[in-house]
């Protein structure tokens, strides 16, 4: 792992919630996953839904293989102080803290995926049309 073994507050780790600056808590460790939000296989909105709580059970829950944790020791920060974790953040699936992080990310990830399939379709309307009518003036002049 790092060369730090500071030992970290909740308080602490809660600083770091969004894109830019990102730090999880599994397994009573703290690791700072913003520089890898862009390569993890589930897609960033995985890791920020992690901030803000103890992401252990969410972690083991999808079965990352051993390299996937042999991976994590780069991004080693610190100890956490399991002490410290609110009541909230040990029960609620997504903290308070990152709701409105996370809301707007899915959203603006809904509405790309939804443009995706949108434009080629209003393109392929557009030219059907375009056709449709173009025979059917060419069928009324003669």
């Amino acid at each position: 792992m790092g060369s730090k073994s500071e030992t970290l507050t909740f308080e602490d780790v809660a600083k770091h919630n969004h894109k830019n600056d990102c730090w999880i808590i599994v397994n009573k460790k703290v690791y700072d996953v913003t520089p890898f939000l862009d390569d993890h296989p589930g897609g960033d909105e995985a890791l920020l839904s992690a901030t803000g709580k103890d992401a252990t059970t969410d972690f083991e829950d999808v079965g990352h293989s051993d390299s996937a944790t042999e991976m994590m020791e780069k991004y080693y920060v610190g100890e956490f102080d399991a002490n410290t974790l609110p009541v909230e953040a040990r029960n609620n699936p997504t903290a308070p803290i990152q709701a409105s992080t996370i809301n707007s990310n899915q959203s603006s990830g809904v509405l790309l995926k939804f443009l995706q399939y949108l434009v080629p379709l209003l393109i392929l309307g557009v030219a059907f049309a375009l056709q449709y009518y173009g025979k059917r003036s060419k069928s009324n002049e003669s």
